[in-house]
């Protein structure tokens, strides 16, 4: 095509059919698009990069490290032989047990098109099967039960329990909040049980926005979610679906309300959305958001008070699936950076399995609540200085600053980050070989999670089809 340059080749799926044909990662001016065609169904073009930083100062290269104990064998390729297969280039970081296929809200958007007749839900025995499944597969990683909505399970804590007493340490909930908004008790038991985190459902502070995404003005019962589990001492990440012209321009409000609920919320996990599972139509570029463009409208939307550099790529999966920062909530309300990334710095090749085992622990520490709090008091003036593995703050000179800041570290740090799941119109097969985000199904094979959830453009699954049979 005129105009467009092609930076390198992959593979990919055709949209309509799902087989696997060549792809080309190519340029049009400062956006990257993946470009591909299929014999019988045409070519296909979508974004996937879009803004600044630019895409060459952010993609790094990684060692692959293949799964030490493969559940399958490689007999038709990537992605049909999912399990891990050993041809896999990264090690598990989180596992996803989906304990449900129920739900209590009907959303138009749902990556795991919740059934409106459902499965019956796992036994316990069964769901005992899966974490051992883990183990063998060289576990113990990090836990996210799933749905479905997990809550909709009144043993859920027992679930929780089981996973602790078989050597989980980190077990995170995935959920909509509105179990946990009405009924404080069941909080109480999950955390009673050993649940570290939840992953809340958030895509604003408005009801307009709840409305559009899940049907239903949920804004009050969203918060009354977050208070419950900070009272009880449970962290929150806030995970919002970003969806162009309906929560785009709400970015900085959802900082901004996590912020002030910290520490107890530990961070906001941005996902702009996939067109997989359950959507309105299929996607134009127009509606979509890319990684860039979230680090971009949050640098503009919270007044540079969180800048652009600093946000980086991942350590763990494949660079153009994530950014994070970490930051550290002084005194006075500013979030200072611990993270940096300098545009067009390069790097030397970092081993996968050395991402993977970084990537876990950070989740389990930084996300799971604090079980203590800094003295508040506040601060001024300030000069550049190094600290904490080398990452640039800003601080006083003298020693009261630096211990305070040390303190607040312990107990307020912050994260922010995106994930950008692949979709049947931007799966590039490299990325899925890097994925360290894996569904447990239901006969015990270990799925990345963007193969697991892919469906066609007419609604034909790849994996998860299987399970709902």
């Amino acid at each position: 095509m005129t105009g467009e340059t092609i930076l390198s080749r992959t593979e990919s799926l055709c949209p309509e059919c799902l087989a696997r044909i060549p792809a080309q990662r190519v340029a049009r001016g400062k956006d990257i698009y993946l470009r591909k065609a299929c014999p019988e169904h045409g070519e296909f073009s979508s974004v996937i990069w879009r803004g600044s930083p630019a895409f060459e100062s952010w993609v790094r290269p990684k060692i692959p490290s293949y799964p030490e104990t493969p559940f399958t064998g490689i007999n038709k390729g990537c992605p049909y032989d999912c399990g891990l297969c050993s041809d896999h280039r990264q090690h598990t970081c989180s596992v996803l047990l989906e304990v449900t296929a129920s739900c209590d809200l009907g959303c138009p958007v749902c990556f795991a098109d919740s059934e409106v007749h459902p499965a019956p839900d796992p036994e316990l025995a069964t769901i005992a099967g899966w974490y051992r499944r883990v183990l063998e597969a060289g576990g113990p990683f990090n836990i996210q039960l799933s749905g479905g909505e997990p809550c909709v399970r009144d043993d859920l804590p027992q679930i929780v329990a089981l996973g602790r007493s078989l050597g989980f340490t980190f077990i995170q909930l995935n959920t909509n909040g509105l179990r946990l908004a009405r009924d404080p008790d069941y909080v109480w038991r999950l955390k009673d049980a050993g649940l570290s985190t939840v992953f809340l459902q958030f895509d604003g502070t408005r009801d307009d926005i709840h409305k559009a995404l899940r049907g239903r003005a949920l804004a009050d019962q969203k918060k009354a979610a977050v208070e419950h589990c900070c009272k009880h001492g449970i962290g929150v990440v806030l995970v919002p679906t970003l969806v162009p012209g309906i929560n785009t321009n709400e970015i900085g409000a959802i900082i901004e309300y996590a912020l002030g609920c910290a520490p107890g919320v530990r961070g906001v996990h941005f996902q702009p959305i996939s067109y997989f599972g359950r959507y309105p139509q299929p996607p134009t570029d127009n509606a979509r958001v890319t990684i860039p463009e979230i680090i971009s409208a949050i640098a503009v939307q919270t007044q540079a008070t969180m800048r652009s550099e600093s946000f980086g790529p991942p350590g763990c999966e494949n660079a153009l699936c994530s950014f994070h920062g970490t930051f550290v909530i002084m005194p006075d309300g500013r979030p200072i950076s611990l993270t940096s990334h300098a545009a067009g710095s390069c790097c030397a090749p970092r081993p996968a399995r050395e991402g993977a085992a970084r990537a876990r622990g950070f989740v389990a520490t930084h996300w799971t609540a604090t079980q203590r709090t800094a003295p508040e008091t506040s601060e001024t003036g300030a000069q550049r200085s190094e600290g904490l593995a080398g990452s640039q703050v800003v601080l006083q000179t003298n020693l009261g600053a630096w211990d305070t800041f040390l303190d607040r570290a312990k107990s307020h740090t912050f994260c922010v980050s995106g994930m950008a799941f692949q979709d049947a119109w931007t799966l590039d097969l490299e990325r899925l070989r890097d994925c360290c985000i894996h569904v447990m199904s239901p006969d015990g094979r270990l799925i990345p999670f963007c193969a697991y959830n892919l469906t066609s453009r007419r609604g034909r699954a790849l994996y998860r089809a299987e399970s709902q049979r």
